[in-house]
């Protein structure tokens, strides 16, 4: 935790030498020309509030009350608008003054609007608007807050990084202050420079209201300076905290063959399951007791957890005479996943003949405190967890584990440890991809939609790791829906491409033409579920439309949907 501080701490300090400070530069350099010797103060304070409290409760925020994410913004603008106004038009900062002499009861009479209280004002609404170039620890926090896991440690974390970040601040506001004082030139023609920084405030006020911010912002962080500057906390001793952190999906624990066991607690039971397929009964705990048992959370569309299956399926086939038994939880991440029939139909297909529980209201996921997809809990003859993995590899330490329980429960286990593949991704690639606006992150220009139906225009120069659209698309909170003449490019990085999608309402199949750099996929690039750069859309799953065959690279993968209503959830790499 002390690791994650301190580097959370440098990283706010060096944010300063970042391109993503320049939006709001003008509005810091304000507080040196107008206002007070405490108005850098207040500023400084409002900005390590607000910039706290948002980066961790906006999402909770936006679930209570239904509104907008924009709202906040377009209010944040107003109030820079209306503090540039003041900075210009004598009149209109003489209304101001009078406005906050009303509020006097809770700061300094004495022009309050110039002061400690207008820059705390002024500090808030920067904390709403600024989205910095974000490194790998600020990017975990900001996942778990939008997952409603705020804690102790992701409060500290930011907290920390957001003073790192003020400290410059407040030094360019003191010591542009004293050079305003010291300098004659610069003393005589203040009203100038404050007009100056005025005109740029409602600049900035204006680049908000057409979310124009966000793009500049969105550009310079994908500059090769501004990734570079995040590099400060890409090391081995930040990379192994956030994994205690947020258990990185692609980073399960790292163990060896002589620490097999990491865990040492009574197993929870299987509580509010939907339905039970492959067994006749419900399965408790307890009647599974003298068994080994392998407990593992899945959803059918998860990349991760189709990777996973195939080991899962061969342990249980080979072992499950030896007294070995697993039991799969499907717990859905989409709304579609939630259907029996469609469950099913993956039971059949990745070959699952072990009983599984749809937990659809995630009443077992929770009474095992479980955060991920796919997660295994290996179980003792006595009920007690002693193995927890999360993600994908690290197989044959699992075999050996289950192995080394059944022997210890009296069962004698002769088989060799299987040699199935690892397909764990090694390289580098693109980050799971969300639709959704509720989850959406990499939507170039603007990171992120609001819910409704719009008319886009792809972007021509599309950042790494980025995606745009293009004609008509519905945003809803979990999926984005075609309109007419949809399309939808990804600059991507991975060897194999995948999309969650649920075709249209109608009759046929859904149409998806498939392109990658511009032209027609074939046979040397295109998906298992595509054939001659067609994708046929027939149900709710997830699709291969990129096959590399194992060759990690970066190209530009172009969509167009030829049948409206198709429902695109989230892509996923491999």
């Amino acid at each position: 935790m002390i690791i994650l501080l301190i580097f959370a701490f440098l990283a706010g300090i060096v944010t300063i030498l970042s391109p993503c400070i320049l939006p709001i530069l003008p509005i810091v350099l304000s507080g040196t020309v107008s206002g007070d010797k405490k108005r850098p103060y207040g500023i400084i304070l409002g900005f390590i509030l607000s910039f706290t409290f948002f980066t961790l409760f906006l999402t909770t925020i936006i679930q209570l009350t239904g509104i907008p994410t924009n709202t906040l913004r377009i209010f944040a603008g107003v109030i820079l608008l209306i503090f540039g106004l003041s900075l210009i038009v004598p009149g209109f900062q003489n209304l101001i003054e009078r406005l906050f002499s009303k509020l006097s009861v809770l700061g300094p009479k004495a022009s309050p609007h110039a002061g400690f209280w207008g820059g705390f004002i002024i500090g808030l609404t920067i904390g709403i608007v600024w989205t910095p170039c974000v490194g790998p620890i600020l990017a975990s926090v900001i996942a778990l807050a939008a997952t409603a896991r705020v804690t102790t440690e992701t409060f500290l974390i930011t907290l920390t990084y957001s003073i790192g970040t003020a400290i410059p601040m407040f030094l360019i506001m003191y010591g542009g202050k004293n050079l305003l004082n010291k300098n004659p030139w610069l003393t005589k023609n203040t009203t100038i420079i404050q007009k100056a920084f005025g005109v740029l405030m409602i600049l900035f006020a204006l680049l908000i209201f057409t979310n124009v911010d966000q793009q500049i912002e969105a550009y310079l962080a994908a500059t090769p300076y501004g990734a570079d500057l995040t590099q400060l906390e890409n090391n081995s001793l930040v990379n192994k905290q956030l994994n205690t952190l947020n258990g990185n999906q692609s980073a399960s624990p790292q163990l060896n063959s002589s620490d097999l066991f990491n865990a040492d607690s009574p197993a929870p039971d299987f509580v509010g399951i939907t339905k039970w397929l492959n067994t006749n009964k419900p399965i408790t705990i307890a009647s599974l007791k003298g068994k080994v048992v392998l407990v593992d959370f899945w959803t059918y569309t998860c990349i991760n957890c189709i990777r996973t299956l195939p080991h899962v399926t061969s342990w249980y086939d080979k072992y499950h005479n030896e007294g070995f038994i697993v039991i799969g939880v499907h717990t859905p991440e989409f709304e579609f996943e939630h259907e029996t029939a469609n469950v099913q139909n993956a039971i059949k297909q990745y070959h699952i003949y072990y009983p599984v529980g749809q937990d659809n209201n995630y009443a077992t996921w929770n009474n095992y405190n479980n955060e991920y997809w796919p997660a295994e809990y290996l179980i003792d003859a006595t009920g007690t967890i002693r193995r927890e993995d999360f993600g994908e590899g690290q197989y044959d330490q699992m075999e050996l584990a289950i192995q080394t329980l059944l022997k210890q429960s009296g069962h004698k286990v002769t088989q060799k440890l299987d040699t199935l593949p690892d397909m764990t991704p090694q390289d580098q690639i693109s980050p799971e991809t969300y639709l959704g606006s509720d989850r959406m992150q990499y939507y170039y220009p603007s990171a992120t939609l609001g819910d409704g139906t719009d008319n886009y225009t792809l972007s021509e120069s599309l950042p790494q790791n980025s995606f745009s659209l293009g004609g008509q698309w519905t945003i809803t909170s979990g999926n984005a829906v075609t309109g007419k003449n949809a399309t939808l490019t990804y600059n991507f990085t991975a060897s194999n491409v995948y999309l969650v999608l649920n075709p249209s309402s109608g009759k046929n199949p859904s149409i998806v033409k498939v392109y990658l750099d511009d032209k027609p996929v074939d046979l040397t690039n295109e998906g298992t579920d595509v054939k001659n750069g067609i994708l046929s859309v027939t149900t709710d799953r997830l699709y291969n439309l990129i096959n590399l065959h194992g060759k990690s690279e970066s190209h530009v993968l172009k969509l167009e949907f030829d049948t409206p209503g198709t429902q695109g959830f989230a892509f996923t790499f491999g």
